[in-house]
C-alpha cells in the first residue's frame, strides 16, 4: 500500500500541474508548469524503480524531486504573486526544498523510515488545498 502510494503522489502532483496549466492560459509560469510536469512524472517513474533497492533509494529519489520541484514552485508562486494566494505555494515550496534536502541526508543515516514522506505528502496536499481555494476565490473576484 505504502508503496503505491509512493508513487502516486507524484502522479498527483502531474495532475495538479495539468489543471493549473489549463487554467493559466497563456501566463508565463505555464511552461514551468510543464516542466514540473516531466519533473513529477520522472520521479513516479523513478519511485517505482527505486522502490525495488529499498528505503535508501526512495528517500534520494524523492529527496531530488523534492528539491527540483519545490525549487519550480517556488518561481511559479514568486511570479505569479500579484495574482494572489500564492503564499501557500510559497511556504510549500520553500519547505520542500528544505525536505528534500532532509531526505536525501536521511538516505545515509542509520535506521531509515518512510514516515516523513507520509508527513511531507499531507502538508504539501494541505497547501496545495489552501492555495487551489484562495485562487478560485481570488478568479471570481471574492
Amino acid at each position: 500500500m505504502s508503496a503505491t502510494l509512493i508513487v502516486l503522489y507524484p502522479l498527483f502532483d502531474v495532475a495538479a500541474a495539468i489543471v493549473d496549466a489549463r487554467s493559466s492560459g497563456a501566463s508565463g509560469s505555464t511552461r514551468l508548469l510543464y516542466v514540473n510536469i516531466v519533473i513529477s512524472t520522472l520521479a513516479a517513474i523513478g519511485m517505482a524503480v527505486a522502490l525495488s533497492s529499498g528505503i535508501p533509494g526512495v528517500l534520494r529519489v524523492w529527496g531530488v524531486w523534492a528539491v527540483v520541484a519545490g525549487l519550480v514552485q517556488l518561481v511559479v508562486a514568486l511570479t505569479r504573486r500579484t495574482m494572489g494566494g500564492q503564499w501557500a505555494m510559497i511556504l510549500s515550496g520553500g519547505i520542500s526544498v528544505l525536505a528534500g534536502t532532509s531526505f536525501y541526508l536521511q538516505a545515509a543515516a542509520e535506521g531509515q523510515t518512510l514516515s516523513q514522506v507520509a508527513g511531507y505528502a499531507v502538508l504539501g496536499g494541505i497547501f496545495f488545498l489552501v492555495s487551489a481555494i484562495r485562487l478560485g476565490r481570488a478568479a471570481k473576484g471574492n
